[in-house]
């Protein structure tokens, strides 16, 4: 069957959209290893800062589709329109992509995936990298303390009130999340 754009449609899957982020980035990476197949939305600024962080020239198993933002339309946002994803997880999420998303902004490959996502109810699952007053991160150059601004802060609490959105803050909780919305489309 076709989706009517002239793809076969497969079964729907997971969709997992990457932002610029090394918030536990490896982490991530490493848990869509785990996981198999599934379409990676990939950012711009994502593919900009993957190796940075990993060696890897391919870093993401064969069963994974890779979609880069190279369009200013975003076109293959329009696979959520027919059915292609059961899931969308951004993750981890930057304060930019988070704060776009709470504004309504679509101009990004990721923010406009969050979108389309939630128009066509699909659930949302998103690791907000700003949850907490003070945390560390690894960047390029090792481990820094950042100290989220109160906006930043606020962005995350809004994002908890969207419809079918899951806000998670850290990498327990991300696995937990995605895991349970995989048992509950199996079943």
């Amino acid at each position: 069957m076709t989706d009517g754009e002239g793809e076969e449609r497969p079964a729907p899957r997971l969709a997992w959209a990457l932002t610029g982020s090394g918030h536990d980035f490896l982490e991530c990476l490493e848990l869509m290893r785990r996981l198999g197949a599934m379409d990676v939305f990939l950012s711009k600024a994502a593919a900009e800062v993957i190796f940075l962080y990993t060696k890897e020239r391919e870093p993401f198993p064969d069963s994974v589709r890779l979609i880069k933002d190279t369009s200013a339309s975003a076109a293959p946002v329009g696979r959520f329109y027919n059915g292609w994803y059961h899931t969308l997880v951004v993750a981890p999420a930057t304060s930019n992509t988070v704060a776009k998303c709470v504004a309504g902004i679509s101009d990004t490959l990721v923010s406009n995936v969050f979108a389309q996502a939630g128009k066509c109810r699909v659930p949302a699952i998103v690791y907000a990298c700003d949850t907490k007053p003070v945390h560390d991160t690894l960047a390029p150059g090792g481990m820094v303390r950042l100290w989220p601004r109160r906006i930043d802060l606020e962005n995350t609490d809004r994002l908890r009130a969207f419809e079918a959105t899951t806000v998670v803050e850290d990498m327990a909780e991300l696995e937990r999340a995605v895991l349970a919305r995989l048992a509950e489309v199996v079943a």
